[in-house]
């Protein structure tokens, strides 16, 4: 839930909207919030992910009775008030009934006589139970009875209102970016729903230059296409970025009618960046490789006596460096190193309130805090974090500020040892597996 204002939050900023998220409960599916006019509710909610839609409050109540009482105390001024609206009284239009933590579902009879007590409203327009142009939405709220593991039998919160905007997760983003449909993806394709989030969470937008350092499959290039941004980035395995059958990145993006929005991707080893320093980039996503399915790898040998003489090797009168079937050697790398590296990387290239998003694998199996990394130029706004059984990952969002800005600094050796892959395969401690008899 955590991430759910969070994107809200992020939403509201991409759009200049200046609302209120005080009222905000994580237990809670339901905010009520104040905004200016319906274009203000289409553009908060119109690209949510974690949000499902937006509606215009007509009423609110304990039950149904009072729920009646505020529609009619809104209706008997609302027309009067709102001069725009007054097409509402002829649009084509239709009621439905939502619910939360529901028990069994409504039956239809009992359906029709809740819309029927809504007959005192003064529509003239006909009922159209598809693609009506209003949609009047009736939304019950039930309370989870924990003595008994199930929904109350009878709603403990009434809403009424006009269905303003859906979100594009209502609208069917996720079915169409399913990971399952794309003609190329892998053991380590990021999930669609969080790199949505991830997106909104960045502020990827309109004619924005997205960049992911640690490609891989294109995961985040492809969500970020559904907001029309540009997408560009570079990983270090070349066979991945080869694809796969005669499918790559760029396949995908076909496949859903964005080939237009992906830019390219290079063969590139991050600690080792080709880039100009001054090569501006709007959005930086990714999701570093912590080592799970295979070690962290950069580009280099753990040994240099083994290389002496081979940077002079030929083959067919060629060196063997610069030959285009040429593998470099590979070494491991630290991940905190890397996440250093990962923000100076965003200092020098995103543009003063341009954000930084990427994920770190936490361990919980120790009574720790958690340091993550921190950079002077960088201010951290967002520290999100998703559990699952003995570790968790964290989202964490970053914004640049200008040279006036003092920030925190938490550096590799501010932060200690904290190696991630170690700890997993290990169990994370043996301090956590249960004491023997012996």
């Amino acid at each position: 839930m955590q991430f759910r204002k969070a994107e809200l939050e992020s939403l509201a900023s991409l759009h200049n909207i200046n609302v209120d998220f005080s009222h905000h409960k994580e237990d809670s599916p339901f905010l009520v919030v104040q905004l200016e006019n319906d274009q203000q509710a289409i553009d908060l909610v119109k690209r949510g992910i974690l949000i499902k839609s937006i509606y215009e409050l007509w009423g609110q109540g304990e039950d149904l009775p009072t729920l009646h009482k505020t529609v009619q105390n809104t209706m008997s001024t609302y027309f009067e008030e709102n001069d725009d609206k007054d097409n509402l009284l002829t649009d084509t239009f239709k009621f439905e009934l939502l619910t939360f933590l529901g028990g069994n579902k409504t039956p239809l009879k009992q359906q029709l006589e809740l819309f029927d007590s809504f007959k005192y409203l003064p529509f003239k327009g006909r009922v159209r139970l598809k693609n009506p142009q209003q949609t009047y939405s009736i939304l019950q709220n039930y309370e989870f009875n924990q003595e008994t593991q199930a929904p109350e039998n009878d709603p403990n919160y009434w809403y009424m209102g006009r269905l303003v905007c859906l979100s594009l997760r209502s609208r069917g983003v996720l079915e169409k970016l399913e990971i399952s449909k794309r003609p190329f993806y892998g053991t380590t394709t990021f999930d669609t729903e969080l790199s949505l989030v991830t997106c909104n969470l960045g502020l990827v937008d309109n004619k924005k230059l997205v960049w992911d350092p640690f490609v891989g499959t294109g995961s985040f290039l492809l969500a970020a296409s559904e907001f029309d941004a540009m997408g560009f980035g570079n990983d270090i395995d070349f066979l991945t970025l080869k694809g796969k059958k005669g499918k790559r990145i760029r396949h995908n993006f076909a496949k859903v009618d964005k080939k237009q929005q992906f830019g390219d991707v290079m063969c590139m080893d991050f600690n080792n960046c080709a880039l100009r320093n001054d090569f501006q980039i709007d959005c930086i996503l990714c999701d570093p490789p912590y080592g799970i399915r295979e070690g962290l790898k950069v580009c280099g040998v753990s040994d240099p006596e083994k290389m002496k003489g081979k940077e002079t090797l030929m083959i067919n009168g060629e060196l063997a460096f610069l030959r285009r079937d040429y593998i470099q050697p590979k070494r491991t790398f630290s991940l905190d190193l890397l996440l250093d590296e990962l923000l100076q990387f965003a200092v020098d290239r995103l543009p003063i309130g341009g954000r930084l998003c990427f994920w770190m694998p936490v361990a919980n199996d120790e009574d720790i805090p958690t340091m993550v990394p921190q950079n002077k130029r960088l201010e951290l706004i967002y520290n999100l974090q998703q559990d699952f059984n003995r570790w968790s990952r964290r989202c964490l969002v970053y914004v640049k500020r200008d040279e006036g800005f003092d920030g925190v600094s938490a550096t590799k050796e501010d932060r200690g040892k904290n190696n991630f892959r170690d700890r997993y395969f290990k169990s994370f401690s043996k301090a956590s597996k249960p004491a023997s008899n012996k």
